[in-house]
């Protein structure tokens, strides 16, 4: 994996108030070899490069299988989706092909638009999730690359993500206990793609990248903006700066140096997400309050100040021995000195002792 051809661009890209990375072109020449090798440009291709490096088995779809899993894409089937185009719910089954087992599934259809931001997302999405296999890493399916066509199949995570449920108007809010192990299992991998044999660095952590399962069992997804990190001597990798406003590190903004201390600033703010139940960034809220971080920031070494930011919708239903633990924890992962903030490793041992049993509500329930 420390190969992999998406380590660095020739292109610039700023980070956009909506999520998702805008893209200018640049005329400055790329400064590192691996940056000017060529990118897969056909299926042929991509099965190549993802048979060299690949552990886990990925189908291929057609187009047209596609569009049967989905019901030819029914409006009535999608999930959700963003910048990079749609996600649908789907089934497949042994109508589909001969011997498959029936399973529900998740089908997110990149809208490339002859982009190469687009193809290198979804590429990466196909090599790392070939690569990478952890219980709390979303499982990659299969993929389609079929003429302007680029679309991967994942598992289901029927509860949706950890964005949609957190800052719901309709949904029950999450319990504390179902807030911890949400954080703990985030946190697990996070690490894991930390400590990798080349380690791997996400790059863009954040709620609506957290799916949750019927369980609430968590699991990272969308790894389109994921780099191999820094090996032997190297501090940083050098690269365009890209991710999401409110998540994002201070200095990896500043200087386009990315290293595990950036996810760990990230998973500081989500950690703060879920003990406030604020959004990382809300225009809505009057102007000392719009930024969550330099809002709740100076309050989080105080025990008592601290309670006062807790999310309402809890109705007091936590213990504050925990919170002031967990207020204690984003603290330090929030420092400005990366180089202070913990491993997420000794991020995964500080969570496990505020785990407390959790009474799940029903799952939802999709209709196919």
């Amino acid at each position: 994996m420390g190969n992999c051809w998406f380590r660095g661009s020739s292109f610039s890209y700023e980070v956009s108030s909506n999520g998702k990375a805008d893209s200018q072109k640049v005329s400055t020449p790329s400064v590192r070899k691996e940056e000017s090798l060529k990118l897969p440009s056909n299926p042929e291709e991509v099965e190549d490069l993802r048979r060299d490096t690949a552990t886990n088995h990925l189908m291929t779809f057609t187009f047209d299988e596609l569009k049967i899993i989905t019901g030819n894409f029914r409006q009535d089937y999608v999930l959700g989706g963003g910048g990079f185009g749609r996600v649908y719910k789907g089934f497949i089954n042994q109508d589909l092909r001969e011997g498959l087992q029936p399973l529900q599934v998740a089908v997110k259809v990149h809208d490339v638009d002859n982009s190469l931001q687009g193809h290198r997302e979804w590429l990466a999405e196909v090599i790392f999730l070939g690569q990478l296999s952890h219980p709390n890493l979303v499982k990659l399916i299969g993929y389609c690359f079929e003429d302007e066509h680029r679309v991967l199949i994942y598992e289901f995570m029927p509860r949706g993500s950890v964005e949609s449920n957190l800052f719901s108007i309709v949904l029950l809010p999450l319990s504390w206990s179902i807030r911890m192990k949400i954080a703990l299992e985030a946190a697990k991998g996070l690490a894991f793609l930390h400590e990798a044999e080349t380690p791997v660095i996400f790059r863009d952590f954040k709620t609506s990248n957290i799916l949750l399962d019927m369980d609430y069992n968590a699991k990272l997804s969308d790894f389109g903006l994921a780099k191999d990190g820094p090996v032997g001597d190297e501090s940083h990798v050098s690269t365009r700066i890209m991710g999401t406003y409110g998540y994002a590190a201070p200095e990896y903004l500043m200087t386009g140096h990315l290293t595990a201390m950036s996810d760990v600033y990230s998973f500081g703010v989500v950690l703060l997400e879920l003990l406030t139940g604020r959004k990382s960034l809300d225009m809505s809220r009057p102007v000392h309050q719009q930024t969550l971080t330099d809002w709740a920031a100076p309050l989080l070494t105080q025990k008592k100040k601290v309670l006062e930011i807790v999310d309402r919708r809890l109705g007091g239903d936590y213990p504050e021995k925990a919170v002031q633990k967990t207020a204690m924890l984003i603290h330090h992962c929030l420092n400005r000195n990366p180089k202070a903030r913990p491993l997420m490793r000794d991020i995964v041992d500080s969570l496990e002792p505020l785990q407390v049993a959790a009474e799940l509500p029903p799952a939802p329930v999709y209709e196919f």
